[in-house]
Parts: C-alpha cells; structure tokens; sequence
C-alpha cells in the first residue's frame, strides 16, 4: 500500500493544485422514526463526522490555513443542524452514548470495560465540543468557518432531487431556493454547488448560469476521465469539475479502500449490550463474532502509512497529468462528509493528517473556486447524462427497481404544480396552504428514496417515507381544490407542524418562473 520514500516525503514543490471536496447530506429524518432508522441516523452522522471535521477546521483556522476544502453541505441537511428539536435530541444522544459507555466500564468482561473507558471519555469529549460550539445550531459555526477563509461552501438545491428527473420549473425553483437558503443561513452566496449525485442533464449548465452558480461537481466518467482541468460546459461561463478516480478511489472504492485495513475499526460490528463498537476489521471474511478487539494505537500507525500513501498519489498524479498536459494540472478528490467518522472511524483524524502533510510535500491545496480562479479550466465540453452513481448514468434513481418511485415522483409533481397554480392568484399574498403542497413534494421527490431501494439499505423505510409526502401532498391538493379550504389548512398545517423546515419557502416565486417561454400560474 505504501509508496516510495521519494514520492511521499519529498517537499519539493510539484506543480498544479489538489482540491478535496466534501459532500454533507443526509434526507429530512426529525420526527420520521428513531431506530433502527430515523433521527439515529443524524445524531450517529453529527457525532461521529460533524462534531470531529469541524473541528478539524477550526484548529486549521486557527493556525492560519486558507482553502483547505470545498465543502457543500445541502439545505436540507443544514435545517436539522439548525433546528432547535435536532439540537436538543443531539444533547440528549451524546449523555446517553456516555450513559452507555459507564454501563459497559463496570461490566465484568475486561475487553467490554476497556471499551467503556474508551467510549466514555470520547463521549466526554463530544459532548463538550457541542456545548461549546453547537448548542445554538450549525450556522454560527459555518458561517465562521466560511468567514475565516478556510473552506468554500458549496450550495444545493433544497431537498436534494435527482435534479434529472424533476420537472424543469421544480428544478429551477429548489436550486434557487437552495441558494436562497445558503444566503440566510450562513450571509453567503455559493459560488459553486454540489449538484446531487452529481447529476447531470443536457441543458442544466442554463440553469445554472441563470442562478449565479459559477461551478459544479460531476464524476470523472462524465468527462471521460480526463479530469486535469475544470471544463467550461456548452456556451456558458460555467464550469464543470470532475472526481479524478484514480486519487478517490485510493480512500473509497466500491470494492477496496483504506477503511477496509484490519486495524481499523469495524462499522458493522455492535456489543449488543450498549450499542458499542468494539471491534476492528480484522479480516474482510472474518465473522462478527470473531474479530478482534478495536486497539487504536494499532490504528493509529496504520492511518500514518495511509496519509503517506495517499500525499504519495497526490504528488505523482500533479506531476504525470501536469506533463501530459503541457501546464500545471489539477487533481480533486471527493467524498461524502460522512465516510469520516461514521463510516470510517479514523477518517477525521487521516483527514486532518493530510491537509497538514500535503503543503509540507510540496504540494498546492486550494478549493474549486481557486481552481476556477487561477485558470485550471481548459476547453468547453457537452457533458452527457450521467451520475456519480452505479454506471455513472441514472439506473439507480430510475432503474427498474425504482420504476415505481419514478412513477409516483411524476404523479405527484403533476398534481402538486396543478394545484398550485390554481391556487396562487397574481399579486396575491402569502398562500400556506400552496407552500405546504411544495413542500412536501420536494420532500417526496428526495433523491435518497430511490438510492436507499436501488442499494437496499433500509428500503423499506425510504419506500415509507416517499409515499408518506406523497399522501401530504395529494390529500392537501384535493381537500383544496375541492374548495374545502379549512380543511386544507388544517392539513397543511399539521404536515408543517410535523416536517418543520424551510419556513421561508414560498410557493408564489414557483408560479413566477419560467420555463422555454412558459410562466408558472395561471
């Protein structure tokens, strides 16, 4: 795994640029179940990745690093990290991860106390990095962190649709709205987004450039692979950056990657008395009940060999693209946020590792939007369809086995944009009853239910929750339509009580777009 002496240390400077960029999303789950799926799901992601990376950054901050990453965290994902149920529950999750952990530190078994002491003092340590940097939501921190200068946010649309499949005046509705909702948030405009799944259709780059987004993200198949620059798309400004493999495959890979080492700990294996994780890999074949106990000074020599492995990838893929091409090259590497800490335990800790190492081996790190302004674009292309997703086309959000989904996705937009421009009078105010229809067929249309079926990953649960916004979304349009209006607004209403978020949408700036000439409305 371990590459030369010369390519992993040497700090001579190599030309060209790396850019990490960090994708943070998780669906709408306050108040849609606890466990096994449900709310666990963020407090899991919170603790494990959130609290740890940004953290990362601001000690980055403070030791006066700039444009250390892109990090796209969507809106949607942004509101439970701002609402005051999620910041309580979250609380609540990290005393009862310590509660836990005592429990297992007085257990008769030395390697269960081992793991309780462990625990317990990470615990103790989390749940004072959210006291002191959380309590009041994640926007004071963002905003901060984005203000220092050590990272770009990346924006999105509002509930991550599979922007492909959506109806063109949805599309353009939830990017503005999206970046909207960055603005308030955080006093900001996105520069760059994180299109879903990296999605892409021809004719996207449009709306794009009518929204102000300068940069996006899509996979290296989507360019061929020649991922060296940023390509301007079709005639406009905007420019398209694509996941080099050959660099991101090294950490993630559908079939290997540096999480998979034996000392690393294991995300599948629990003790089923507290919830704890106690086990490392050990083995890719070794059963549940056979692996090894977690030793983190084990891990901790084998997240050592990773950095220089991976700060030795770095290095020679900046020198062999930048002689291929003539001029300096650039190389970017993308992931979930969450692979760091939830998924992969030692992430935060190998991630802050190279960020610090990469400068020291000669290597230039900046964000896409340096990238962008420093030249690191080459020729205009026409990007095809694709996805960052099995393929890298669009099979898993309208594959055969989610035929069903796309189908109601479609219903439902029909119905809900119907409703909606019945409803909206011209110069009219404020319709609640409308803005709750929209918002819960962007909650339907999430681009998470089809991916958690395509996967089978706790399909059952997205199949619930697609047609549970499906129902909101009908019942209201119907009792509306048919000029039951209180109880429209009762519906509306409770559906709002239940899914508090986005309280700013509006459904009037819906009917006020247009789309190949066509406005919204009637």
């Amino acid at each position: 795994m371990t590459v030369s002496s010369k390519s992993a240390h040497s700090g001579d400077p190599v030309p060209g640029q790396f850019t990490l960029v960090l994708h943070s999303h998780l669906p709408w789950l306050a108040n849609h179940g606890r466990w096994p799926v449900g709310e666990e799901w963020l407090y899991q992601s919170w603790a494990a990745s959130y609290l740890p990376v940004f953290a990362m950054l601001r000690r980055l901050a403070a030791d006066g690093a700039r444009d250390q990453v892109s990090f796209g965290i969507t809106p949607v994902l942004a509101a439970q990290l701002d609402d005051p149920h999620c910041a309580a529950s979250m609380y609540e999750w990290l005393a009862d991860w310590q509660l836990r952990a005592v429990e297992a530190a007085v257990a008769p078994d030395a390697d269960r106390r081992t793991l309780g002491n462990r625990e317990y003092r990470v615990a103790g340590e989390a749940l004072a990095e959210f006291e002191a940097h959380w309590r009041h939501g994640g926007s004071p921190l963002i905003r901060t962190l984005a203000s220092s200068g050590v990272l770009e946010i990346l924006g999105g649309p509002l509930a991550h649709p599979f922007a492909p499949l959506l109806d063109p005046r949805l599309r353009r509705f939830s990017l503005g709205e999206g970046l909207a909702d960055a603005r308030s948030r955080w006093a900001l405009d996105p520069a760059g987004i994180w299109a879903p799944e990296c999605a892409f259709a021809p004719g996207m780059e449009i709306e794009y450039a009518d929204a102000g987004v300068g940069h996006f993200m899509v996979d290296g198949p989507t360019l061929k692979g020649d991922t060296a620059l940023g390509r301007t798309v079709g005639d406009t400004d905007v420019v398209a950056f694509g996941r080099d493999l050959a660099v991101s495959y090294r950490v993630w890979s559908p079939k290997s990657g540096y999480p998979g080492h034996s000392a690393y700990r294991d995300f599948h294996t629990y003790d089923h008395l507290t919830g704890l994780k106690p086990a490392r890999v050990t083995g890719r074949n070794v059963a549940s009940g056979d692996k090894k106990p977690y030793d983190p000074a084990r891990a901790d020599a084998v997240i050592d060999r990773h950095v220089d492995d991976f700060v030795g990838q770095v290095r020679n893929r900046l020198i062999d693209e930048s002689a291929r091409l003539g001029r300096p090259a650039l190389v970017v590497a993308a992931f979930d946020t969450e692979l760091f800490g939830h998924w992969w335990h030692e992430g935060p800790v190998w991630l802050e590792r190279v960020l610090r190492r990469l400068p020291e081996a000669g290597v230039r790190v900046g964000t896409l939007a340096t990238a962008r302004r420093d030249g690191f674009v080459g020729a205009p292309v026409d990007l095809p369809p694709s996805s960052w997703g099995s393929g890298k086309d669009w099979r898993v959000w309208n594959g055969p086995q989610v035929e069903h989904l796309v189908r109601l996705n479609a219903e439902v937009s029909e119905t809900a944009l119907g409703a909606i421009d019945k409803l909206i009078a011209p110069g009219g105010g404020r319709h609640r009853i409308a803005d709750q229809i929209l918002r819960e067929t962007l909650m339907t249309v999430a681009s998470d239910w089809p991916f958690m079926v395509s996967k089978d990953t706790a399909a059952h649960y997205a199949v619930e929750r697609a047609h549970k916004h499906a129902h909101a979304t009908r019942e209201i349009c119907d009792a509306a339509l048919r000029g039951r209006t209180d109880q429209a607004d009762t519906l509306a209403a409770n559906w709002a009580r239940a899914d508090n978020l986005f309280a700013g949408l509006d459904a009037r700036r819906l009917s006020a777009i247009t789309v190949h000439g066509r406005r919204g409305g009637r």
